[in-house]
C-alpha cells in the first residue's frame, strides 16, 4: 500500500502560480509512477501530468508549458509547479500512483490515490 497526501491548494489569481505538493508513504521502497490528475465540479477526472520513477514525464496539451511535474525518489514526494494560471484549472487535484515503471493518463491505471487539494483560480 502507498498513502498519499496533498497539499498546496488555494486560491489564485488568473496569470498567477502554484505548486502542490504529494507526500507517499507506506510501501514506497519499489518503483512506482507518480501522476496528478483533476476534477471540476460535473467534469470527469482528467489527466494532467505524470512522472516515472526514473523521471521521464507525459502531460496533457491542456497544462503543457505552463506546468511542471518532478519527484524527489529519496524523499518519497512529488510535486506540481503550476504557472500562468487560468479560470479553467479550478479544480481538485489529486496525486495518484501505480504500481508499474511506465507514465500513462488513464485514471484507471493508478492503484493509490490522495484525498486531493482544491485549486481555485479567481479571473
Amino acid at each position: 500500500q502507498v498513502q498519499l497526501v496533498e497539499s498546496g491548494g488555494r486560491l489564485v489569481q488568473a496569470g498567477g502560480s502554484l505548486k502542490l505538493s504529494c507526500a507517499a508513504s507506506g510501501r514506497t521502497a519499489s518503483s512506482y509512477t507518480m501522476g496528478w490528475f483533476r476534477q471540476a465540479p460535473g467534469k470527469e477526472r482528467e489527466f494532467v501530468a505524470a512522472i516515472r520513477w526514473g523521471g521521464g514525464t507525459i502531460y496533457a496539451d491542456s497544462v503543457k508549458a505552463r506546468f511542471t511535474i518532478s519527484r524527489d525518489n529519496a524523499k518519497n514526494t512529488g510535486a506540481l509547479q503550476m504557472n500562468s494560471l487560468k479560470p479553467e484549472d479550478t479544480a481538485v487535484y489529486y496525486c495518484a500512483a501505480r504500481d508499474g515503471l511506465w507514465a500513462t493518463s488513464r485514471p484507471g491505471d493508478y492503484n493509490y490515490w490522495g484525498q486531493g487539494t482544491q485549486v481555485t483560480v479567481s479571473s
